[in-house]
């Protein structure tokens, strides 16, 4: 089958499309005919080089994951060749305590497809049964491909640790990416008025359109102060972030007393700087946030299959240019997903 592979870690430049063997299923698992990949910075990170994903090279990175059941192990359960599917991209054992109280993302074994074994930039992918999903509604393969990972971060970031409640003030950092196009979306319909941020005015239209009530301009504007402005001074109650130091004082000075933030991410780094005395004396919640359960995940896919939840797909590149999607995808011109099409 062809792939794109990465034989060392570096630059995009080393990505490298060529031909590879098909997956050997075991009798648990599924093997997908791949016609979608959703790009993910995790993606960059792992072709990168970090402590956190240590994998055998040659890497096959690809996460986000839609296609069609090509074949199916003997032991594998509740799929059927032919079947439209997404990939629900978190791998737990199944058989913990965590996995069996439905927290399979806290499973001490939990890896993700494309970062812990080979993932989507392929033909075919296998993955266990249970994580082939049906496709919901009537989503092109594209759109299955773009909201499996964002949504399911999105969902536990919002409502599991952010325990945003209707009518509550929520600040969502980076309206164009992949987990801030979802958040807003999720946001806004469980009640809640909406603030976001962008790096520039052309996207500010997209984003009031997926319900955000108020865009600021983070190059125009100072946003802690900008929401202060908007709030009467109190602040919001949660700031969904999932950049890391270049924004980090700028999200703690925006909550209000009593306010969370919950943090997936550190696309611009590891290390913050943190008051102390502004965390107690303002009653502040802060919580770190990986993945979500697969359970969260149906939840988030039922709404898209009713047309609730959008996924927003920014552009596509063939398998072949997986390279020049991720100089895109680092460009940050982008609004919502870039994905992979596979022919």
């Amino acid at each position: 089958m062809n792939a794109v592979v990465f034989h060392e870690h570096g630059g995009p430049g080393k990505l490298q499309y060529q031909e590879v063997p098909a997956p050997t299923l075991g009798p648990d698992e599924v093997l997908v005919r791949v016609k979608a990949c959703a790009l993910n910075h995790l993606d960059i990170w792992i072709r990168q080089g970090s402590p956190a994903y240590p994998m055998p090279l040659p890497h096959i990175s690809g996460s986000d994951i839609a296609g069609v059941v090509e074949q199916v192990g003997a032991q594998a359960d509740g799929v059927a060749v032919g079947e439209r599917v997404f990939v629900s991209p978190g791998i737990g054992c199944g058989q913990c305590e965590q996995c069996l109280a439905g927290r399979d993302n806290m499973c001490r074994s939990y890896g993700l497809v494309g970062a812990m074994c080979p993932g989507g930039y392929a033909e075919y992918v296998k993955v266990p049964a249970r994580n082939a999903v049906p496709i919901p509604g009537a989503l092109t393969f594209e759109q299955a491909a773009a909201f499996p990972l964002v949504s399911v971060t999105a969902w536990h970031m919002l409502f599991t640790l952010g325990n945003v409640q209707v009518g509550e003030d929520v600040l969502i950092m980076g309206a164009g990416s992949g987990v801030g196009h979802m958040a807003i979306q999720m946001a806004k319909l469980a009640g809640a008025r909406v603030f976001t941020t962008v790096g520039n005015d052309d996207k500010i239209a997209k984003a009031k359109s997926l319900g955000a009530d108020e865009v600021i301009n983070h190059n125009r504007e100072k946003v802690n102060q900008r929401v202060r402005e908007l709030t009467h001074r109190r602040g919001v109650d949660v700031v969904i972030e999932h950049i890391g130091p270049d924004v980090w004082e700028y999200c703690i000075d925006s909550l209000a007393k009593g306010g969370r933030l919950v943090t997936c991410g550190a696309t611009t780094g590891a290390e913050v700087k943190l008051d102390l005395r502004y965390v107690y004396s303002r009653q502040l919640t802060i919580k770190g946030s990986y993945m979500g359960s697969h359970t969260e995940l149906l939840k988030a896919a039922h709404l898209i299959g009713q047309g609730r939840l959008q996924p927003v797909v920014d552009r596509t590149f063939p398998l072949a240019e997986a390279k020049a999607a991720q100089e895109y995808l680092l460009g940050r011109k982008f609004f919502g997903k870039i994905v992979l099409t596979v022919s």
